[in-house]
């Protein structure tokens, strides 16, 4: 059973048929022919050589497919994480040299082993501190650096720059060296790669042509782009016209090797490296659990971590670049119908065919079109309508969402994730901080208790029930001091306080002083404490101290008990040799009408 969780391989390839080879083989065919021009421009993206885009999409597939739990997901190279490597590479070497390259492939290196520790500590509860509206802000923006980092080598000028501010007056600065033959190139590029994505499919169901058919078109539709470029590039010579070509490419698959490395160069990359393996997981694990659901199949978080750091591994070793889990991948992996994450290890082989038999082609493809084809992949990350609905919803999420959104556009990728967790952070404090507490009163006829300001309710005239929907922990500690001191000033009569603790999960040492000292000041006041419905594992902690051995109160099973307990005795002392009371034999017509 170990090996079949640290291996999943074992596990699915023990039932593996003809049937699920051939529905993996088709499935691999179509990602094949998807992935090709996206792995040459995203590794464009992330400013390394086309070919290094191939390489990604080849061992970190069949790493994959051996340590994967997720039957659909398509790794490789992704969008936001090359436009990550670039920015995090760019700050160590200069674009284009060989320092460049090994810097990236060190990246990929540094990210496998990150990756890989955090699943064998189980240690994927880490990517929760990124919430949903967070990822989607930073996304969002990313792919609006991505799509204005595209302009230059749509427009056949040189810009530069990684944040919002640097691209835009980067972009301005060389308007006037616009080449025209590039802008006709990528024009056309870019219109045929949108309707292919948009209308292309409804265009070929006109002419009777069957769903499957026309789903294998239009995936196949960028590798037309791009060979109907490349015959045009050789037509009409544009190298010779001054359209920016891809250049030689080296034939074959690299060599395999360990990334050569420094201590500094680790010291700058360790961080980054961290950052893109959370960001990284974060994307591909919701990718995974999504499809999963749709198939009621179950992902291992732990077990994806150690697949995507194996993932990596392969990537440094074969010469690639980060990578994860893309979206539109995964989509298409899915819906061509892929049973096993062998579906990946046969895709691998085709990129690798691929790179064998196709690079003395792409020697004299425009980077116009690759500029197309990453704007157009890019277009489905950006979603302005999470900030209407963060707005609507709740204001502190849009503040998060604003704040990382707008800081990775004017400050750069980093910056904003990082923007983006301490956002995250600083908004789960201050909501835990500030929890909200009711008071509580019973349901007429029930024995259920709810706000007073939301039910009309019974409550006890000389009782104060209060309820914390929150765990108790030093964030909120005096908070629930305050706010039990304020009630019980504004309530003479009150001779008890009943804390109803069904919603309290955890009671840190903080906590448990503030409670402390409540339970005396409260005794200070004349008035006892008593505690409701504890859950077991806290009750496990407190009976471990000596604070029930000095509440003034009791603690009782139910809250219905504490009520009709105080209904009847009030506040007479309690028998110290019995904390707890279920109170179950007291009537319930003892509970007063009113309101607290």
């Amino acid at each position: 059973m170990r090996i079949k969780t640290y291996f999943p391989i074992f596990d699915w390839g023990r039932r593996y048929n003809r049937q699920t080879f051939t529905s993996d083989l088709i499935a691999a065919v179509i990602v094949t022919i998807m992935l090709i021009p996206q792995s040459l421009a995203y590794a464009l993206l992330a400013g390394l050589p086309p070919e290094v885009g191939l390489y990604a999409s080849v061992l970190p597939l069949i790493a994959y497919a051996v340590f994967g739990t997720s039957t659909a997901l398509a790794v490789g190279p992704v969008a936001v994480v090359s436009l990550m490597t670039a920015a995090t590479v760019g700050r160590i070497a200069a674009e284009g040299t060989a320092d460049y390259s090994s810097a990236a492939i060190l990246l990929a290196m540094l990210s496998g082993l990150i990756l890989a520790i955090m699943g064998l500590f189980r240690l994927g509860f880490i990517a929760n501190f990124l919430s949903h509206p967070v990822i989607s802000g930073f996304i969002t923006a990313s792919g609006i650096i991505i799509a204005t980092s595209q302009l230059g080598g749509l427009l056949g000028i040189p810009t530069n720059g990684h944040a919002m501010p640097e691209l835009v007056m980067s972009t301005f600065e060389h308007l006037g060296q616009i080449n025209f033959d590039t802008v006709a190139v990528g024009a056309v590029a870019l219109a045929l790669l949108l309707w292919i994505r948009l209308d292309l499919k409804n265009w070929l169901k006109r002419f009777g042509l069957p769903k499957g058919v026309a789903n294998i078109i239009v995936r196949a539709g960028p590798v037309f782009v791009v060979f109907l470029t490349i015959a045009w590039s050789d037509l009409f010579d544009l190298g010779a016209k001054g359209v920016a070509l891809v250049g030689q490419v080296p034939q074959g698959l690299p060599m395999l090797s360990l990334p050569s490395f420094s201590l500094d160069t680790i010291q700058a990359l360790a961080l980054p490296a961290l950052i893109i393996s959370i960001v990284g997981f974060v994307e591909s694990i919701s990718v995974a659990q999504t499809l999963a659901a749709k198939r009621r199949e179950r992902i291992d978080p732990n077990q994806e971590l150690i697949g995507l750091g194996a993932s990596n591994i392969a990537a440094a070793i074969g010469g690639g670049y980060p990578v994860t889990g893309g979206f539109a991948r995964s989509v298409v992996n899915f819906d061509a119908g892929a049973a096993t994450p062998a579906a990946g290890a046969f895709t691998a082989i085709g990129i690798a065919a691929a790179t064998l038999l196709l690079t003395p082609f792409l020697a004299i493809l425009p980077k116009a079109t690759l500029a197309a084809t990453i704007v157009v992949a890019v277009l489905t990350l950006v979603d302005f309508g999470i900030l209407k609905r963060a707005w609507t919803y709740s204001r502190t999420d849009f503040a998060a969402v604003a704040t990382t959104l707008v800081g990775t556009l004017l400050l750069g990728v980093e910056v904003g994730i990082s923007l983006g967790v301490g956002a995250s952070i600083l908004v789960f404090l201050y909501r835990s901080s500030q929890p909200h507490a009711a008071i509580v009163g019973r349901v007429p006829g029930t024995e259920h208790y709810r706000n007073v300001k939301r039910h009309k309710v019974d409550t006890l005239p000389d009782a104060l029930s209060i309820r914390v929907d929150e765990s108790l922990y030093f964030a909120n500690a005096r908070f629930l001091e305050d706010l039990i001191y304020e009630l019980v000033a504004a309530n003479p009569a009150v001779k008890s306080v009943v804390l109803l603790c069904s919603a309290v999960n955890a009671i840190d040492m903080s906590a448990l002083e503030s409670l402390e000292a409540i339970n005396a000041r409260l005794k200070d006041l004349g008035v006892r404490l008593h505690l409701s419905e504890v859950k077991g594992p806290v009750m496990d902690k407190l009976e471990g101290t000596d604070f029930l051995a000095h509440l003034t109160g009791q603690v009782f099973l139910s809250h219905h008990a504490a009520m009709l307990f105080l209904a009847k005795v009030g506040n007479e002392p309690r028998d110290d040799e019995n904390r707890s009371s279920d109170a179950t034999d007291l009537p319930v017509a003892a509970i007063l009408n009113g309101k607290s």
